[in-house]
């Protein structure tokens, strides 16, 4: 894959990223940052490339000197609806709509643009090449994991301060001997199989079709009160 990147000309230019898109529960969490250029940032990389500390070392330092930075988010109902794609890019717009600072240019990772006010450009592997698009990296994984463990104080059998979320064998296990709670996302496909969504759809294809129809049955999904997470100050 072709990685070439050409710094754009512009003045003010924000890093955009994103945490969890692959995960059957929680949000995607999005950050968008400004670097102050009189502040650098030392040792800014891909978060998925930093220990623990040196993620959250860089965590402070990021919300302290950054020059404006915002996250941004969808929940897991957006998720269902819109699909994760157009999710992300629905978070990735409102991260970049909360910075204090208008940028001249938003840097994106990955190969996909949401829709913007400003210039933008997709950067694949971004979070390797541009320091703004690590540090948004950064804020978007340390935002989100703080999430998923906030969490798991809520419902601990699940183990989502583990995991965060992703299909785990564990994660799969749990899923499939307690059932699915309010904050996982029904249109992914574990998710489905355990509320019997397939089934669901399959009964409705067999009323139009007279097939047979095969399927688990469907699961009753908890009564779980929504999860407030705070902006990180």
């Amino acid at each position: 894959m072709n990685t070439f990147f050409a710094w754009p000309e512009a003045g003010l230019i924000a890093g955009v990223d994103e945490a969890g898109r692959g995960p059957l529960a929680g949000a995607v969490v999005t950050a968008a940052v400004i670097l102050n250029p009189e502040k650098p940032i030392i040792g800014l990389a891909d978060s998925k490339k930093l220990s623990e500390k040196q993620i959250e070392v860089l965590f402070d330092e990021i919300i302290t000197k950054a020059l404006s930075w915002s996250l941004g988010r969808a929940e897991p109902e957006e998720i269902d609806h819109l699909n994760i794609l157009q999710a992300t890019l629905l978070a990735m717009q409102r991260a970049v709509a909360g910075l204090s600072v208008t940028p001249d240019y938003v840097l994106i990772d990955g190969n996909r643009c949401p829709e913007l006010a400003m210039p933008s450009q997709a950067v694949v592997q971004g979070d390797s090449l541009v320091p703004e698009i690590s540090a948004a990296s950064i804020l978007a994984k340390v935002s989100r994991d703080r999430e998923m463990a906030a969490l798991h104080l809520r419902f601990p059998d699940y183990g989502f301060a583990q995991h965060k979320g992703y299909p785990t064998a564990f994660h799969l296990a749990k899923l499939a001997v307690l059932g699915a709670t309010a904050h996982h996302r029904r249109s992914f496909s574990p998710v489905k199989r355990v509320l019997g969504l397939d089934a669901e759809k399959s009964m409705t294809e067999k009323s139009v079709t007279g097939k047979p129809v095969t399927g688990k049955p469907v699961i009753e999904k908890p009564v779980i009160e929504k999860l407030v997470i705070e902006k990180p100050v």
